[in-house]
């Protein structure tokens, strides 16, 4: 596999766990929790528009 598909890899990879603690937040029923899983999932969401924007991918759209 080529670096650049590594990098898409590995975007792909921290995009699908950013989906997977946002619905794990949402199913979260303390507050606290809640929010340290949409955090987390955030930060994630960023690395990856950093990593896909490094390699020529848009990830996610803008907000």
């Amino acid at each position: 596999m080529s670096v650049s598909g590594e990098s898409s890899g590995r975007v792909q990879q921290m995009r699908e766990k950013a989906q997977q603690l946002e619905q794990a937040a949402e199913r979260a029923t303390d507050p606290q929790e809640r929010q340290k899983l949409q955090e987390k999932a955030q930060r994630l969401r960023e690395q990856s528009r950093q990593e896909g924007s490094m390699g020529g991918q848009q990830v996610f759209p803008p907000e």
